[in-house]
């Protein structure tokens, strides 16, 4: 009987998150937006939310998440080669706001780069830095998600206002050997599309060459909810059907944290029991491309995702853009 191939899987060694430390609840927001936490919590689970103070930026709060997986991993600055950091609220045009993690953590080898494809961000991220690992060209990565999305919401639209926040989550990835069959540890299968026809469903309205300004997010939220479900089903069910896994093995589903309406719905159209879901959405809000990661270390810190679970992660944004990653912890 021939043996299987040996195959570079990229390997989770360590989680971190960081949350700002303003707590912001739907009673807070009642005193200045014409809302109240029974239509806010009725439509989208979400109950409070963080906001990054006065001068705290993305990269900010990334090197903090970034520092504390490599605390959880044992491991330096300078065992890092690769840092993708999934956001769509940079410091700066730029330089990417992955060289000013960079910096920031004192590494002084290897790569840094953003990856834009909003609440995506962080799958593409994985996806992105999984192909670098298993090519042998880099040993380890940092893939970060972190956003500062309340500097772009417009605080007189109480249709999206309400629904985001700010953080930052991060992994780190380690090359290893395995022996190339579905029951390896690591990033096993990824699936990431995009379909730029939907841009008015979900954008912001400014930029660097058209309006010179960042501008707001604007948002059609019917339209968006009613293609959420179809379009994350489809990448979860690819990853299926490349992997040989049902919905009946996950030990975790953890999805992109936009609407517990949404991962309900997606949830229960693939069905996967409800025991199985992760949920941070009711104390984060729609942290956009720092959902997945922030939920990630919620669930490995209470003892929830272990060593050997089977983890399906999956997101939706602006573009629109959609993707998952099946990876064994």
């Amino acid at each position: 009987m021939t043996q299987p191939i040996s195959k570079l899987r990229s390997v989770v060694v360590g989680v971190g998150s960081y949350l700002p430390e303003r707590r912001v609840s739907n009673a807070d927001l009642e005193k200045f937006v014409d809302t109240t936490d029974e239509w806010i919590v009725q439509r989208t689970g979400i109950r409070a939310r963080h906001i990054a103070a006065e001068g705290e930026t993305t990269s900010m709060l990334a090197t903090k998440a970034a520092q504390r997986a490599l605390d959880a991993a044992g491991l330096g600055p300078n065992d890092i080669d690769l840092i993708v950091l999934g956001t769509s609220t940079p410091d700066f045009t730029f330089p990417s706001s992955a060289t000013q993690v960079q910096a920031a953590l004192g590494m002084t080898r290897g790569v840094a780069f953003d990856v834009q494809a909003v609440c995506s961000g962080f799958v593409f991220a994985v996806a992105t830095a999984d192909k670098f690992l298993i090519s042998g060209s880099h040993k380890r990565a940092l893939v970060i998600g972190a956003e500062t999305f309340s500097r772009l919401v417009d605080w007189k639209d109480r249709t999206t206002c309400v629904l985001f926040g700010d953080g930052a989550g991060a992994i780190v990835l380690e090359a290893q050997e395995g022996q190339g069959t579905v029951a390896d540890r690591g990033v096993l299968t990824s699936h990431l599309r995009s379909d730029g026809r939907h841009r008015e469903k979900l954008y912001v309205d400014g930029g660097p060459s058209t309006t010179g300004t960042t501008g707001h997010l604007r948002m059609a939220g019917k339209e968006v909810f009613r293609h959420a479900v179809g379009m994350v089903t489809d990448v979860m069910t690819d990853a299926f059907a490349a992997t040989g896994y049902t919905a009946a093995d996950l030990d975790w589903f953890v999805p992109h944290q936009a609407n517990e309406r949404i991962i309900d719905a997606s949830a229960q159209k693939l069905g996967i029991a409800s025991e199985k879901i992760v949920k941070t959405v009711c104390d984060h809000g729609n942290t956009s491309a720092a959902s997945i990661p922030l939920a990630l270390a919620t669930a490995c810190a209470d003892g929830r995702i272990k060593k050997g679970d089977l983890v399906m992660i999956e997101a939706m944004g602006g573009g629109f853009t959609w993707g998952s990653a099946l990876i064994r912890w």
